[in-house]
């Protein structure tokens, strides 16, 4: 199977977030994802969850990659990975946020929102990995950003979503 890899290293600034959603959103489309795609949207906010909690939790440079790969036989759409690996050994904690709270949304969003997820060490820090099927069914997340912060709507029954 032939794998496509393309990472960015990322500074330990939370203005490094939005220069890492620019930068996987040309990629995607390098890799023949179109911008307008559901499967780019869940993927760039993957992306931005990951990344946030690496700067903001580790206050470590982090590395984005991005790993594309083929299809493993004709009409399969192949899997997009994305993994983020820091310098700090804590593991990741996911959170339980209220209904009002600002934060503590991104792990919950990735369990949401990826066919798969998990973490593993890498050198002396941790990566933390997600992969998304090209293929599979898209589950539809809808942000609002108001005066707490940003809150999360769960899909209506009519959209399809996919297990995580």
């Amino acid at each position: 199977m032939q794998v496509l890899q393309v990472q960015l290293e990322v500074g330990p600034d939370p203005a490094e977030v939005g220069r890492a959603r620019r930068w996987a959103r040309s990629r995607l489309v390098g890799s023949g994802i179109r911008d307008d795609e559901p499967l780019a949207e869940t993927l760039i906010l993957l992306i931005s969850e990951l990344v946030t909690n690496a700067v903001v939790h580790t206050g470590c440079p982090a590395v984005l990659r991005m790993l594309f790969g083929a299809a493993e036989t004709a009409g399969a759409a192949g899997t997009v990975r994305v993994e983020v690996a820091d310098t700090s050994c804590r593991p990741p904690q996911q959170r339980h946020a209220a209904g009002e709270d600002t934060g503590g949304r991104g792990l919950e969003l990735v369990d949401g929102l990826a066919d798969r997820w998990g973490w593993q060490p890498e050198g002396a820090g941790k990566q933390i990995w997600c992969e998304v099927d090209r293929g599979a069914p898209v589950v539809q997340v809808q942000m609002q950003v108001g005066a707490h912060g940003v809150g999360v709507h769960e899909p209506s029954p009519a959209v399809v979503t996919h297990p995580a």
